[in-house]
C-alpha cells in the first residue's frame, strides 16, 4: 500500500473520494433537518387548507472549508417560516473549530460514543485521536473551566447594558430545572461579553435573584442602565430588588411572537407589518401612535392580542432614551438570540441526554467560542455619556441651557 501512497494521482484521488463522502453525508444531514423542521410545522396552514410552510427549492451553492478540503453544499429554501439550520448556519464557510463544534453536537442529543464519526467527517485529520475516551476527558477539563469562570472576580466591571433570557435545549437537566439563565453584558469600550450562565426556572423571580446575588457576590458593583429581555422572565422583579434604577426595555422580537401567537394567520403579516413600524418609528411619539393604530384597529376582534401589547407599553419604548446609534442593540434579545439560534429548543427535551453540569460546561465553552466573533456596539463613542448620566430624546443628546 505504501507505493500508491507516494503516487500524487492516488493520493490525489482519494482525497477527492473523501471529499464526496463528507458532501454527501452533509447534504443528507441538511436534508433530514429541513424535512423535521417542515414537520414540526404541519400543523400550520392558510385559509384554504393548504401548508405555510414548504420547500422552495435551494439557495445558492457555497463552499465550505473543513478538514478534508473545500466541500460545495445547497442548503434547501424554506418558504413560509425562517429556518435555521444547526448543521450550515447562514454565512458560515468554514468548519467550526472543535471547541465549538464538541459543545453544539452535545446539546443537540449527540452521545460521545457517537460524536468521533461525525468530527471525523468535518474536520478529516484534525479530528484523529478524538476517542470517546477522549473526547470524556477534554468535557471534563470544560467542567473545570466553567467551575474557575463561575469564580472570577467582577469588581473591576462595569456594565452598559445586560441582555438576558431563559434558554432551553435538547437535552434533560433534570424534571424541576429544566432552563438555563442567560446574561451577556456590554462594557464601557461596547465589547460584549458573557456574564452569567446558571440553571434555574425561566419564570422564577428567585432563580433571577440568585443570579444577581451571584454576580454581586463576585464583586459586581452596579447594574447596568438598561436591562433588555422578555417581559415573561422573572428577572425584572429581581432587578428592582437588586439593582433599583435600572431601566427596563421589553424585546420586541419576544412581544411580537406573543401579539402573533395570539391572532389568525390570515392577519399576520399586515398586523407583524404595524408592529414593525411602532419600534421602527423615528420617535418615541410616531412609535406610540403606530400602536394606537394597531389597537384601534384589531382591538374589537382580537382583544388577547391587544391585551398582550398594552401590557408593557412602558417598557417596550424606553429605547428611545438611549443613543440612536444603539438602537439596532438594544431593542431585541438578538445578541442571546443569534448566539444559541441554531441549538436552543422552547419545549421538547430528548431523552437520556447529559448531567446537569455537562451541559452548563457546554453552553459555556459554546459562548466563549461565539464570544471571539462578537462585535462592538454601534456607536460605542457614546457609552460614556449614557454612563455619565446625560439624557437623550429620541435617540438625540439633550443639550443643557447654560
Amino acid at each position: 500500500m505504501e507505493k500508491y501512497d507516494k503516487l500524487p494521482g492516488f493520493q490525489q484521488g482519494l482525497e477527492e473520494i473523501v471529499r464526496e463522502g463528507a458532501r454527501k453525508m452533509l447534504h443528507q444531514a441538511i436534508e433530514s433537518e429541513v424535512e423535521e423542521f417542515i414537520k414540526q410545522c404541519n400543523s400550520s396552514k392558510d385559509e384554504n387548507g393548504h401548508m405555510i410552510v414548504k420547500r422552495n427549492g435551494y439557495l445558492p451553492e457555497r463552499e465550505i472549508q473543513t478538514g478534508v478540503g473545500p466541500i460545495k453544499v445547497k442548503k434547501p429554501r424554506v418558504k413560509g417560516e425562517e429556518f435555521t439550520s444547526a448543521i450550515l448556519p447562514k454565512y458560515m464557510r468554514r468548519a467550526p473549530s472543535i471547541d465549538a463544534l464538541i459543545p453544539a453536537l452535545y446539546l443537540k442529543g449527540i452521545s460521545t460514543g457517537n460524536m468521533s464519526e461525525a468530527l471525523v467527517a468535518i474536520w478529516g485529520d484534525h479530528a484523529k485521536g478524538l476517542s470517546a475516551t477522549n473526547i470524556s476527558r477534554l468535557t471534563k477539563i470544560w467542567e473545570e473551566e466553567y467551575a474557575e469562570w463561575q469564580d472570577r472576580d467582577l469588581s473591576s466591571k462595569e456594565y452598559i447594558y445586560f441582555w438576558v433570557d431563559g434558554i432551553y435545549f435538547n437535552v434533560r437537566l433534570s424534571s424541576d430545572r429544566p432552563c438555563l439563565l442567560v446574561i451577556i453584558g456590554a462594557l464601557a469600550d461596547g465589547t460584549k461579553e458573557m456574564v452569567a450562565i446558571y440553571d434555574g426556572e425561566r419564570e422564577s423571580k428567585l432563580s433571577w435573584k440568585t443570579v444577581l446575588q451571584q454576580l454581586k457576590s463576585k464583586g459586581l458593583k452596579q447594574g447596568p442602565k438598561l436591562s433588555v429581555g422578555d417581559g415573561a422572565l422573572g428577572f425584572w422583579a429581581a432587578l428592582e430588588e437588586e439593582f433599583p434604577g435600572c431601566d427596563q426595555q421589553r424585546c420586541w422580537v419576544h412581544k411580537t411572537a406573543n401579539i402573533l401567537d395570539k391572532m389568525p394567520k390570515s392577519v399576520q403579516v399586515d398586523a407583524k407589518a404595524m408592529i414593525h413600524d411602532m419600534y421602527m418609528s423615528p420617535t418615541k411619539e410616531e412609535g406610540m401612535k403606530a400602536m394606537n393604530r394597531f389597537i384601534s384597529l384589531y382591538e374589537a376582534k382580537y382583544p388577547k392580542a391587544c391585551k398582550c401589547l398594552k401590557k408593557d407599553k412602558d417598557q417596550l419604548f424606553t429605547f428611545y432614551d438611549y443613543p440612536a446609534q444603539h438602537w439596532q442593540h438594544i431593542r431585541t434579545t438578538n445578541p442571546i438570540e443569534s448566539t444559541f439560534a441554531t441549538i436552543r429548543h422552547r419545549s421538547r427535551q430528548t431523552k437520556g441526554c447529559g448531567s446537569r453540569i455537562a451541559t452548563l460546561s457546554m453552553v459555556f465553552k459554546l459562548s466563549m467560542s461565539a464570544e471571539s466573533h462578537w462585535r462592538k456596539l454601534r456607536g460605542s463613542q457614546m457609552i460614556p455619556k449614557v454612563m455619565n448620566g446625560v439624557e437623550f430624546k429620541d435617540g438625540e443628546e439633550l443639550k443643557k441651557v447654560a
